[in-house]
């Protein structure tokens, strides 16, 4: 299910580069908030501290209740660097099993 989770929350975000309503991108944070959540929570209780601590931040960076002003432009890039992440740490889980 991870694997799935984090390929949505990577769609949605690329998603982000495209103009939509701003319905959609509060959707994606409340999406990508508690995608974040539920990972860095999963992380820690398998005791991968590195990638919980990530997973909290991330959580924190996108939870929709007290926005951080970054603007489009920061955001886009914000948006790809983390899809971008999230798509290696596919790849690297599917590749250790």
């Amino acid at each position: 299910m991870k694997p799935i989770l984090k390929l949505a929350i990577a769609v949605l975000l690329l998603l982000c580069l495209a103009d939509m309503p701003y319905g959609f991108y509060q959707l994606v944070r409340f999406a990508a908030t508690a995608a974040f959540a539920y990972l860095a929570y999963d992380s820690f209780k398998s005791k991968e501290d590195g990638k919980g601590f990530l997973f909290a931040a991330l959580a924190l960076l996108f939870q929709p209740f007290f926005k951080i002003a970054l603007g489009r432009t920061m955001w886009n890039i914000v948006d790809v660097i983390v899809a971008i992440a999230l798509f290696y740490l596919i790849v690297k889980g599917f590749k250790k099993k």
